[in-house]
């Protein structure tokens, strides 16, 4: 009995193993079934001529062309890549072929490339829910990228370059979570970008080039992963791509961008390749773009930037091409670019630069193109055909001074009246404003933008100082322009080629750190100018010639001459005392200016530990406060010290 009881279950067992090989003999013929019939729907291409109904698939050898991959006896991954510039199939049906292809559940890789594939992308490949890589570039795909793409949740690459799909993209595109590359480059696709693209959060690579898309780039600042921007040959703009500071190539190459270059880019120290040519960008080119740590392909051609580029402007030996034609740039071009590697390319023809070549325009050119598109250049020399623009200035501050005096004397008579008639509801008053502020700020994005320009109006634009420009000012920083010292620095009185004074603070470094170790300290203090500050006007950076080091740090300040609010009001002055009205608008000086530094950026500046000495009072008496607390010698950078400013 025993032994039949064996029998029985030996004979289930092989029966079943049995099965189990029918079953997978099957399921493989099914998909050697299944490839036969998709090289059949591609009219018998060269690639697939080793294909016959002996294959076994599942064990052929690779190659540059075909590869078909299977785990479990199920294929998982499979490449057909044609000739290069294949033709379009005659008698194709790109609804069969998908329908085939869907027939093959387990793919998580296609790649079907310069197959000569046609047709509107059916909707039906979503079906394929396990694909991890999608590319079907170099085909003939037309009307839009169905919605159903988005669909495909495990998707994290999508690659259908060189097609003659048009439309949007699909806005679903930003439920794909995982998503690391997008390149739907050569198309004809249009429209704005959807601002979803600001959710792939894992997006590493993303190339929309020689579309026809439209308008402002959606905020990729989130997109923190994100190292790859294509955007060449669009029509992108007007505003500079927000991107992370891990971007390493940015590409917006013949676009419409016409604003600044943002102050931001400087601190890119990931970026390797940048190229912002054939647009219409205006404002000051940064010359520390070309000292960039990472730096190796550098193309502003063509564009309206301008400012002055000086012999010992710094760049990175890792520098192998720079193309600044094409601009206004004045000055003489760094010394760092003619004495570089031999197989480095320099092209900066088309500018005001002095290179006695031939190969430059003359100054004026750069600043009469500069005017016709509402820049301001820095003036290096007098040039007679300024006196309009200059009575112009001298016009619009002269109304302005009455404004602000009328505008003062109201603000006074106000704060008077409310003293006289205090109300218990002062309280709650205050704090309802304050949280309304604080709400507005976080927001509305423009916000901070808006209160800096408001509280810069009468300052020029913050920029780079080269170290001869400061020792010309300073008399090669001589003793009679010396103003004082303390345990950190010094401070000297200084006077530009344009007439105007400015202070000078002289910082020593205390440990050996890069430029760019900085940025971040002169970013914040370029935004801290306001009516009520004494704002910083620029930097200076001074290098250690053996490893490029920074050795000293110089901080221009605007210059206040007319003393402190506590000469004026405690010691006896010979210009005598402040009227009471004077003392109150100097009151609600200070107040804005201390409402600035807490509200103007985020993080604040609190701290600040305000003194009646460290408040100046300009010609017109009004109040400035020349002691903040802003961390430039950070103690991750520096050792901490005092941060008193001039």
């Amino acid at each position: 009995m025993e032994k039949h009881l064996g029998l029985k279950n030996l004979l289930v067992l092989l029966v079943l193993l049995l099965s189990i090989s029918i079953s997978e003999q099957l399921q493989s013929s099914s998909q050697a079934n299944i490839l036969s019939r998709i090289r059949n729907l591609l009219n018998y291409p060269n690639v697939l001529s080793n294909w016959n109904n002996d294959t076994d698939f599942c064990n052929t050898e690779p190659s540059s062309s075909v590869t078909v991959i299977c785990y479990e006896d199920n294929i998982t991954q499979l490449h057909i890549i044609g000739s290069k510039g294949a033709s379009q199939l005659h008698n194709f049906s790109i609804d069969s072929f998908v329908t085939t292809l869907v027939e093959l559940p387990s793919l998580k890789v296609l790649r079907l490339v310069s197959l000569g594939l046609y047709g509107p992308l059916p909707s039906k490949l979503s079906r394929l829910s396990s694909l991890e890589i999608l590319d079907l570039s170099s085909n003939f795909f037309h009307s839009s990228i169905p919605q159903e793409i988005s669909l495909l949740t495990s998707l994290q690459t999508l690659i259908l370059d060189g097609n003659k799909f048009t439309g949007r993209l699909p806005n679903g595109l930003g439920s794909l979570v995982v998503l690391a590359v997008l390149s739907v480059k050569n198309n004809s696709l249009d429209g704005h970008l959807p601002d979803m693209l600001g959710n792939l959060h894992n997006l590493r690579v993303l190339s929309l080039s020689r579309n026809n898309f439209t308008g402002d780039v959606p905020d990729l600042s989130g997109v923190e992963n994100l190292q790859v921007l294509d955007l060449e040959d669009n029509s992108l703009g007007p505003k500079f791509p927000q991107v992370s500071s891990k971007i390493q190539s940015i590409v917006l190459r013949n676009n419409k961008f016409t604003a600044g270059i943002p102050e931001k880019v400087q601190s890119y120290h990931q970026l390797e390749h940048m190229d912002i040519s054939s647009n219409r960008f205006m404002g000051p080119f940064p010359p520390s773009l070309l000292s960039l740590p990472s730096i190796t392909y550098l193309n502003v051609a063509g564009n309206k930037l301008t400012g002055m580029l000086f012999e010992d402007n710094q760049c990175n030996a890792g520098l192998d091409f720079v193309d600044l034609s094409t601009n206004l740039l004045s000055g003489r071009l760094p010394s760092c670019l003619l004495t570089g590697p031999k197989d480095r390319i320099v092209r900066y023809s088309n500018n005001c630069l002095a290179t006695g070549d031939g190969t430059q325009h003359p100054f004026s050119f750069c600043r009469n193109e500069a005017l016709a598109v509402g820049i301001l250049p820095h003036h290096h020399k007098h040039i007679p055909g300024s006196k309009v623009v200059l009575a112009l200035i001298i016009c619009g501050s002269i109304i302005g001074g009455v404004v602000l005096v009328c505008a003062t004397i109201i603000v006074v008579r106000k704060f008077l009246a409310k003293i006289a008639t205090p109300k218990k509801t002062t309280r709650s008053i205050v704090e309802n404003a304050a949280s309304t502020y604080t709400s507005k700020l976080f927001t509305d994005a423009n916000y901070v933008t808006r209160t800096m320009k408001l509280g810069s109006l009468s300052l020029p634009s913050y920029r780079t100082f080269s170290s001869e420009e400061l020792k010309v000012a300073t008399n090669n920083f001589d003793a009679a322009t010396f103003i004082g010292n303390s345990s950190d620095d010094q401070l000297y009185r200084g006077q530009l080629k344009d007439g105007s004074y400015i202070t000078i603070r002289c910082l020593q470094t205390k440990r050996k750190n890069s430029s760019q170790n900085f940025m971040y300290h002169i970013e914040l203090m370029s935004k801290l100018r306001h009516h009520h500050l004494i704002s910083t006007l620029g930097h200076c950076f001074e290098c250690y010639l053996d490893d490029s080091s920074v050795s000293r740090i110089f901080l221009v300040f605007e210059y206040v001459s007319n003393g402190t609010l506590r000469s004026w009001i405690s010691d006896k002055h010979a210009k005598g005392r402040l009227t009471w009205t004077q003392r109150i608008a100097a009151a609600i000086g200070v107040a804005r200016g201390m409402q600035f530094l807490h509200t103007a950026n985020v993080p604040g500046v609190f701290s600040n530990n305000i003194k009646i000495t460290d408040i100046l009072l300009d010609q017109n008496f009004v109040a400035k406060i020349c002691s903040y607390n802003l961390p430039i010698l950070n103690e991750n950078v520096m050792e901490q010290k005092s941060t008193r400013y001039a």
